[in-house]
């Protein structure tokens, strides 16, 4: 081992040389060098003879690896371009639109339709939220506030700092003021060079030119789904509080629940109910997509892509189950009340005969006396 050794010392100085010589090959130890535990336990070669690779032999690759990731970033910021976020809420169950125009007319959009079930309110912000877009339709630094009188608020390309703002303002005009709000998030994004007017991408959609009818189409039904989600919540509510009652009844055999409660359950299922189909206009065809196919195209595509019509089915069917429960405890109450005036008249006509029994024994007495 001895004579390895030797050769190892001697081939290490000849390299010392070498470096000095030329200034351009690295140091023997560099720092940047990584060691590589690669040892063969029976080679000729001593345990000390230790094995290094340069790492600056490894930088084409890390280029590569930068290459890539500067190429991804720049993709990403690409497909950002044009990309306009939503916002949608649902605060109140009604919202005084007429005062609210009249008071803002500065801001108020001229309407494209015969619609009054909402108002539309343009904002300018001189610091727009997302340098990076270039919308054709609307400018940079605009943002857009569609109201409606059911409860409902979209903001178009708000920022989140400036969202209690707009929602501020709205509630000065708002009435029955929802104790937790109800917020919604999408995306519409608009591409001039794309052939069809609209497609649909992952949480957003693409349009080939964003106005303010494609705004109001948008907003149209991301607003009756935020309110249809604050029903469905609250026939929830009632199919638990029937629900608790029932389980009550079977462990029990009965229930308690006077008739004031039971028609407070009445009444608002039947508002509910009443609400989305008149107030919220779940079925009523939007005017802008009745005029022009291509706003027809992103309405139809929307209420699929939110299930609005699946979701009315499921509530309608928790307002059946709600119905049947309501029918059946009305009964119930009903054959009490009936039971009660029973035992009533029962009781009355005791009352009587024994009135009755008392005059005709005393009149018997008082004529035994007088005989």
């Amino acid at each position: 081992m001895g004579r390895w050794r030797a050769s190892l010392a001697i081939a290490t100085i000849a390299k010392i040389l070498n470096q000095k010589s030329n200034p351009n090959i690295l140091p023997f130890f560099p720092k940047s060098r990584i060691q590589l535990s690669n040892f063969r336990p029976f080679s000729g070669a001593s345990s000390s003879a230790v094995q290094y690779v340069d790492v600056h032999h490894e930088q084409p690759h890390q280029q590569d690896s930068d290459d890539y990731r500067s190429s991804y970033l720049d993709e990403d910021e690409d497909e950002n371009i044009g990309k306009i976020p939503i916002k949608a809420y649902f605060l109140s169950t009604s919202i005084d639109l007429k005062s609210m125009q009249a008071e803002n007319l500065r801001n108020f959009v001229i309407p494209t339709s015969r619609s009054t079930n909402s108002i539309a309110l343009r904002f300018c912000d001189p610091q727009p939220m997302m340098p990076g877009m270039e919308a054709r339709g609307i400018s940079n630094d605009s943002q857009y506030m569609i109201v409606f009188h059911y409860g409902s608020i979209v903001l178009f390309n708000v920022a989140d700092d400036k969202v209690e703002t707009h929602l501020q303002l709205v509630r000065r005009y708002a009435s029955g003021l929802l104790p937790e709000m109800r917020k919604d998030d999408y995306t519409v994004k608009e591409n001039p060079q794309m052939e069809k007017d609209m497609e649909g991408g992952m949480d957003c959609v693409v349009v080939k030119d964003l106005d303010i009818d494609s705004i109001r189409t948008i907003s149209s039904v991301l607003g009756q789904s935020i309110a249809l989600d604050y029903f469905v919540s609250q026939v929830d509510g009632m199919v638990e509080e029937f629900t608790h009652i029932n389980r009550g009844m079977e462990r029990t055999g009965t229930f308690t629940l006077d008739r004031k409660k039971l028609f407070q359950l009445v009444g608002k299922a039947n508002s509910n109910l009443a609400d989305v189909i008149l107030k919220v206009g779940l079925f009523d065809r939007s005017e802008i997509a009745w005029r022009d196919a291509k706003y027809a195209q992103i309405y139809e595509y929307l209420r699929e892509e939110y299930e609005v019509t699946q979701r009315f089915g499921n509530l309608n069917f928790k307002l059946k189950f709600v119905e049947h429960n309501i029918h059946f405890l009305q009964e119930v109450l009903q054959n009490r009340r009936s039971n009660l005036l029973e035992w009533v008249i029962v009781v009355l006509l005791s009352i009587s005969n024994a009135v009755t029994a008392y005059e005709m024994f005393f009149d018997s007495g008082a004529a035994a006396v007088v005989m």
